[in-house]
């Protein structure tokens, strides 16, 4: 018996490849979340810490050894479906910016166990709304730029029609130089402007 059969070294590493990239989404806000929530409670316990030494004014620390808590602070289902059904809806190229946000809300609020998952549902909405207000534009650039690109082929094909640029009867200051004229009083960046009687 070798020892490549106790050990999982021999298998392919295709299950990776195999997942969804929305449920590998989830599973990682959802990670983030859960491991926010156990830093929270251990910065609770500390800040409970330190108010008793405070309160006391004696340090027992170094003689108390803390065990784990008993139960910790666990979302309901009901919520925890909610915040998963939310996290489908962010595309994978949004989970790092959403994780980002949501541990600069944390670094900045440091908020209580409870209201962790509070501030990870405003991060995940905040994501979903950003998120449908670039798909709208996206889909507004497309109209837009397929009705522009029609009616600017007309344009252009009716403009084309009008212009004939060998028959200008436009003056210009340099056929005065040329010829050696003296030029009208006119200005010239202003349109020249004629009745039909002229032609």
């Amino acid at each position: 018996m070798s020892l490549a059969s106790w050990f999982k070294w021999n298998e392919p590493p295709s299950r990776i490849s195999q997942r969804n990239p929305t449920e590998m989404v989830v599973e990682t806000l959802m990670m983030e979340l859960g491991w926010q929530i156990k830093q929270a409670e251990k910065q609770q316990r500390e800040r409970e810490n330190e108010y008793r030494k405070i309160k006391t004014g004696v340090d027992y620390g170094w003689l108390v050894s803390y065990p784990k808590p008993k139960h910790s602070y666990d979302i309901s289902p009901g919520e925890r479906l909610q915040l998963e059904d939310m996290c489908t809806k962010i595309h994978p190229s949004y989970c790092g910016p959403v994780l980002l946000r949501f541990r600069q809300l944390i670094a900045e609020y440091e908020p209580e166990v409870q209201e962790v998952a509070r501030l990870f549902r405003s991060v995940l909405q905040e994501a979903t709304e950003k998120i449908k207000e670039e798909e709208e534009a996206k889909k507004l650039a497309r109209q837009w730029n397929t009705k522009h690109k029609t009616s600017l082929s007309l344009m252009t094909f009716k403009s084309r029609t009008r212009i004939s640029p060998f028959s200008s009867n436009i003056k210009t200051i340099s056929e005065d130089v040329e010829r050696g004229t003296e030029p009208t009083r006119r200005v010239w960046s202003m349109p020249e402007f004629r009745s039909a009687k002229d032609y």
